[in-house]
């Protein structure tokens, strides 16, 4: 079995730093992962990348054909769309291997995981491959640092989670950029209280939305459907419990066992190994 995440999110929430993050983070407790690019306006990486998308196809290239005349946003949408059509171009440079764990760096166009269906075609196809997809989806803590960004922010995770229908983790990044004051100001989002919150929104709700906006609450809080797990790039441990929450949503090391191995200074060391030998 493979296993893979799929990093979404708004333009600007950390995708490529979350992706770096936890590259580095794997690297230093010795376990290997992987990095996918999708994002064919990509400029700069700041990981190893194991497979780019812009040697499939390149924004700028689509951007520039005459018979498309297409701008950013309908040019980054071709660009997927043709990567769809050409999956057995991703099979064959992703290989088959059975032990695979891959991180996809996705674009930012928050369209691409809430109406197009390019994306749930994309992880369709995943799991035809044998792959359990696990979609991290990114949301600068900056941003929810009031009720009324909160709840945007809420409805966009929410209409990625109801159109690719995956394990589905959210996270808060950046928290290492807040200021005190500003962290305990987000405090309150992460495992938010959707009915509290809407009981102080006469500060910032418009009365002609005000049932509009209370069933929404009702919704989040009857089914529980989003919560925040906060990640901090500069504390090993809020980087391990995001992993640790994203493996466990697809079942990552339930069939792997734990062996010593001696080392030459008799520490034991743990290695991964998925018959047990």
């Amino acid at each position: 079995m493979r296993y893979a995440q799929l990093v979404i999110g708004p333009a600007g929430s950390g995708k490529s730093t979350y992706c770096s993050t936890i590259v580095r983070h794997c690297e230093n407790i010795g376990r290997t992962v992987h990095v996918i690019n999708l994002d064919p306006a990509a400029e700069y990486f700041d990981y190893p990348v194991l497979i780019d998308s812009r040697e499939l196809v390149q924004l700028e290239d689509v951007m520039e054909a005459e018979d498309l005349k297409l701008g950013p946003n309908g040019g980054l949408i071709f660009c997927m769309e043709y990567l769809i059509k050409n999956m057995e171009w991703l099979e064959e440079q992703l290989g088959y291997s059975d032990e695979d764990y891959f991180i996809f760096d996705c674009p930012g166009q928050i369209e691409l995981y809430s109406h197009i269906p390019v994306m749930r075609q994309f992880v369709d196809t995943l799991q035809q491959w044998d792959i359990r997809v696990c979609g991290v989806f990114l949301v600068d803590s900056k941003f929810m640092v009031n009720t009324a960004m909160f709840f945007s922010g809420v409805l966009a995770a929410l209409s990625a989670m109801v159109q690719l229908e995956i394990p589905h983790i959210n996270v808060m990044s950046k928290m290492d950029l807040l200021s005190k004051d500003q962290a305990t100001e987000v405090e309150r989002f992460l495992d938010p209280n959707p009915k509290a919150l809407m009981d102080e929104s006469d500060t910032w709700q418009n009365k002609k939305y005000q049932k509009l906006n209370n069933a929404l609450a009702q919704i989040i809080e009857d089914f529980s459907m989003v919560q925040f797990l906060p990640l901090d790039n500069t504390d090993e441990e809020s980087i391990e419990n995001v992993l640790l929450q994203i493996d466990n949503a697809i079942q990552y090391g339930e069939d792997l066992e734990v062996k010593e191995k001696d080392g030459a200074d008799n520490d034991s060391n743990v290695e991964w190994n998925e018959n047990g030998d």
